[in-house]
């Protein structure tokens, strides 16, 4: 840290100086009892700032030559007190089916100040929400260094997508001078990285990766069974076997696909009753064909 030649005298003058005895807050004396050209070099060799200087002037206004007085008694410098931690609060789940009321209430109860949430797959890398939630915590740190600022969520699964992006946030956090809390789970309370939960939870956060590994396994198991079954899953099929028939019917004899789509009605899901697309259509009188072309090639 660079200081200018005002700083420099103020933080000099804050330390009694050992060479020639000087009062905080009086100017370095020579032998004779004059006031000295320089301060002495075992006196700004305090200030860790200025360790790796040559020498600190005695400003003008201090009168070098003249007899030493003692300088005015030194004031205290004001200190910035920390204030009432400052919480911001994240709450996510992943789909739109599932609800936030209970992590938004929760975070509420635990007084955060900002609550930003989101409906989003941890799968997907970028979550707005949380971004904005990461850059308020930091810009508030930044403006107020000595003012406790904590990023708080519901429990740990939340804010990563799997363990090593668990434990990299908590040690940015740390870097940072923010705090992470828990507000349930083993590890309910402020994360100490350093301290006797560290490795619960790593553990614990390799153990989320785990279980989601296993429900996507279990997922694409059910699946390919499902499959086996001939019940491939989905949407129901817009045209069914009996309306492919009759479209073919109606193609054979001429009739213009525009025209085909009129003449059928869609029978199951929420448009029943309905015409089918035009684009519809041609799908599937497209992989009728193209179904018919592979028979006969074998």
């Amino acid at each position: 840290m660079k200081l200018t030649s005002e700083e420099a005298v103020s933080a000099v003058e804050r330390h009694a100086c050992p060479m020639c005895s000087a009062a905080p807050g009086s100017v370095c004396r020579t032998r004779a009892g004059k006031v000295a050209a320089k301060y002495h070099t075992g006196r700004f060799t305090l200030v860790p700032a200025l360790r790796e200087e040559l020498a600190v002037i005695v400003p003008p206004d201090r009168q070098p030559g003249s007899p030493s007085t003692p300088g005015p008694e030194l004031v205290d410098e004001v200190v910035e007190q920390p204030g009432d931690p400052i919480r911001i609060g994240y709450a996510r789940c992943s789909t739109a089916q599932q609800d936030l009321d209970i992590q938004i209430e929760a975070l509420r109860k635990a007084r955060c100040r900002t609550i930003f949430s989101e409906k989003i797959s941890s799968r997907i890398s970028v979550r707005p929400e949380f971004e904005k939630a990461l850059a308020l915590a930091h810009q508030i740190k930044q403006a107020a260094p000595h003012q406790p600022v904590i990023f708080t969520v519901h429990e740990f699964k939340r804010p990563a997508r799997n363990a090593g992006e668990l434990m990299a946030l908590a040690t940015d956090l740390q870097a940072a001078g923010i705090q992470l809390e828990l507000l349930t789970g083993p590890l309910s309370g402020i994360y100490d990285p350093n301290g006797a939960g560290s490795m619960l939870f790593a553990v614990l956060a390799n153990s989320t990766q785990l279980d989601r590994n296993y429900i996507r396994e279990k997922t694409l198991e059910g699946q390919q069974a499902a499959a086996a079954k001939g019940n491939h899953g989905g949407r129901p099929k817009v045209i069914d076997e009996d309306m492919l028939a009759f479209a073919r019917a109606l193609r054979d004899k001429g009739v213009k696909v525009p025209e085909i789509a009129k003449k059928l009605k869609i029978a199951t899901g929420k448009n029943t009753g309905e015409h089918p697309s035009v684009a519809s259509v041609y799908r599937a009188l497209a992989d009728t064909a193209e179904e018919v072309h592979h028979q006969q090639e074998q």
